[in-house]
């Protein structure tokens, strides 16, 4: 719900108003050139009707009677008999016409000036009204616009967005940090599932439906591990053994829970009396993790999870950054950014406490060194032979989560490529529980 603007609204009338009494100010009929002139008044009546005899003073011998408004509260002495007791007139003073083509002719301030003073009355009601108005919309828009700006906080918004800044930073540092290991630890751990699953016949295939049976009829058709059924897929099985292909998608599932099973059973083991480069590259992308420490994990978690929580907070509190912004505001959407921006004042507090800043920079600094490419071989074994529980520990936090269904069986033979055979003495060793 957008604000509707009353007062503007208000303030807007009250100016048109003001306007328009402006208009029928200028507009008001306008007084001629007048002359005055000395009036014999011959006939009075109590209300001030008379008829007057004067001469024009535009013509020579020209004199001229007519009706004309006198004032009945002039003085006795100027009205009859009293003025001139011999003729019985009165005096007035009176206004004739100056100029243009009633020129000569008499002219009563109180009658022909009624129309333009009542003009000139509309025009002070339109304006004191319109000042009414324009001083309430002022007023009360200002007050408003006070009560509805009152929110505006964008050092709040700014800090919050610093925040949210380091906390994307070290979260997006871990990651990396635990991908190069990963990404180190992936060929490894392939080439051993790989020797795993090339010596477990197919006869001992995880839940093979008619085991007996279907394990006879893929040996005989050369299928004997279960390496075997994950290189032939699906396609092979049912077009060169002659397999139903519902059967043969059940014995694919079969290999993948069995592949899967050895994949999470298969640990990768560090030999330093047989080191090879790769081994040697996964150290190094554990030696981060390990240098950095639980602080730094801690980090990059707390990291991720903070600037998950701030992002739709900054996003909903982004009126708060101006006053234009926060007026432009409905009453919901202005009470959200409210609520918003006490959310954000809560975690900025949070972090000022927990000195989460200080520790997210910290944690970038140790994870941002990345693998020591020029580190002596030997100096990495030695690393890992002086605290090796460190080492595994910070690579079972690495791949706990990995899917490790991505890197085994998961493909046919059509898209597969040649399974790695693991060389012997290659520095790598391969522990795994007896698979049943």
């Amino acid at each position: 719900m957008r604000h509707i603007p009353l007062f503007r609204w208000v303030l807007a009338l009250g100016l048109a108003l003001i306007a328009w009494s402006a208009v029928l100010y200028v507009t008001a009929p306008s007084f001629p050139e007048l002359e005055q002139v000395d009036l014999t008044v011959l006939e009075e009546k109590p209300d001030g009707t008379c008829t007057v005899a004067y001469a024009n003073p535009f013509a020579f011998d020209d004199e001229r009677e007519g009706p004309y408004r006198c004032d009945a509260r002039r003085s006795s002495s100027l009205k009859a008999p009293e003025y001139d007791t011999v003729t019985g007139f009165g005096w007035e003073s009176g206004w004739v016409v100056a100029e243009g083509p009633d020129k000569g002719e008499l002219y009563s301030l109180e009658e022909d000036g009624k129309a333009r003073d009542e003009q000139i009355e509309s025009s002070d009601a339109f304006v004191t009204a319109g000042l009414l108005l324009t001083i309430t919309g002022l007023v009360g828009g200002n007050i408003r616009s006070l009560r509805r700006a009152r929110g505006v906080r964008p050092g709040v918004l700014r800090r919050a967005a610093r925040l949210k800044e380091a906390a994307d930073t070290v979260a997006r540092d871990h990651r990396r940090a635990v991908e190069a290991v990963r990404t180190a630890w992936a060929p490894l751990h392939q080439e051993l599932v790989d020797g795993a699953l090339d010596r477990i016949p197919v006869s001992r295939m995880r839940g093979l439906a008619e085991k007996r049976l279907r394990a006879q009829e893929l040996e005989e058709g050369g299928v004997r591990t279960v390496r075997d059924v994950l290189d032939a897929g699906t396609w092979a099985l049912a077009q060169f053994l002659g397999m139903e292909r519902g059967m043969a998608e059940q014995t694919m599932a079969a290999a993948r829970r069995t592949a899967a099973a050895v994949g999470r059973e298969v640990t990768v083991r560090f030999d330093a009396r047989g080191p090879e480069p790769r081994t040697t590259a996964l150290l190094a992308a554990l030696r981060v993790l390990v240098d950095a420490g639980p602080d730094a994990r801690k980090a990059g978690r707390v990291g991720g999870e903070l600037a998950a929580r701030l992002e739709p907070l900054l996003i909903t509190a982004e009126p708060a950054a101006g006053v234009r912004e926060m007026l432009r505001t409905g009453p919901y959407e202005r009470d959200n950014t409210l609520a918003a921006l006490t959310q954000l004042r809560l975690a900025l507090a949070e972090a000022e406490r927990e000195r989460l800043a200080e520790r997210f920079a910290q944690a970038s600094v140790d994870l941002l060194r990345g693998p020591d490419a020029g580190a002596d071989e030997l100096a990495t074994w030695a690393d890992f032979e002086s605290r090796p529980t460190a080492y595994y520990a910070a690579l079972t936090e690495a791949v706990d989560h990995t899917d490790h269904t991505d890197h085994m069986g998961h493909r046919d033979h059509a898209e597969a490529p040649a399974p790695a055979r693991a060389p012997d003495g290659a520095g790598l060793t391969g522990s795994r529980r007896r698979h049943r």
